[in-house]
């Protein structure tokens, strides 16, 4: 597939250009600062773009398949100024001008509802988490209802806390809801389910919970 992944040079952004070139997909990585990708390939083609001007992204979004995207605040002020929301207007906006549909954003698990029989526990330690990191919260619910206002064919991969660990794999999603006890899950896994969903009809304008 011809695939352009957005933030490419953060946390996630990294992992689905890596596993994609890897998969033997067609990529082109949208970045602030080329310097900060760290991954090469002869398939792989940078696009530097501050991802504000729909025009500007438009270029990099012709011919593609699908877009997925890791982007996201990075730090509280961001956050509250609702640097998530948007980012991904201006990229709903781009895919409108150059005709592609099929989107995979990164949200965050504390949006979603307790699944059934959900420990008190863990109950407890999201709504801690989402109490604590309210305004990034309340940025990715923002992007979501845009989401939901789009045409686009959009899914949201809503994961509990990032870790910087090895691929595994061995992870647990649900359409629409939390998995139970979703506590943590690797950025590099976060990144193979992305990858994964992106033909799967089934998670098309819903949301998907994911943990290890």
């Amino acid at each position: 597939m011809k695939l352009t992944v957005l933030g490419a040079s953060g946390g996630v952004g990294q992992e689905i250009v890596l596993q994609a070139l890897a998969a033997g997909h067609e990529v082109t990585a949208v970045v602030r600062d080329p310097g900060r990708l760290r991954v090469q390939g002869p398939a792989l083609r940078v696009h530097r773009s501050d991802l504000s001007d729909p025009g500007q992204l438009a270029e990099a979004l012709t011919g593609r398949d699908a877009v997925l995207s890791g982007l996201g605040a990075r730090g509280r002020a961001a956050a509250v100024a609702g640097m998530a929301a948007t980012l991904t207007r201006a990229v709903l906006a781009g895919m409108e001008r150059a005709d592609v549909t099929r989107l995979l954003v990164v949200s965050a698990a504390p949006l979603g509802t307790a699944p059934p029989g959900e420990p008190l526990f863990d109950r407890i330690y999201m709504a801690t988490v989402k109490s604590v990191l309210a305004p990034v919260y309340t940025d990715l619910a923002a992007m979501e209802r845009d989401l939901a206002r789009s045409t686009a064919e959009w899914t949201a991969v809503r994961p509990p806390m990032l870790r910087n660990s090895p691929l595994t794999a061995r992870y647990r999603t649900a359409v629409g809801g939390n998995p139970r006890s979703a506590r943590s899950v690797s950025r590099a896994d976060v990144a193979h389910a992305m990858l994964t969903l992106i033909e799967d009809r089934s998670t098309y304008r819903q949301p998907v919970g994911i943990a290890t």
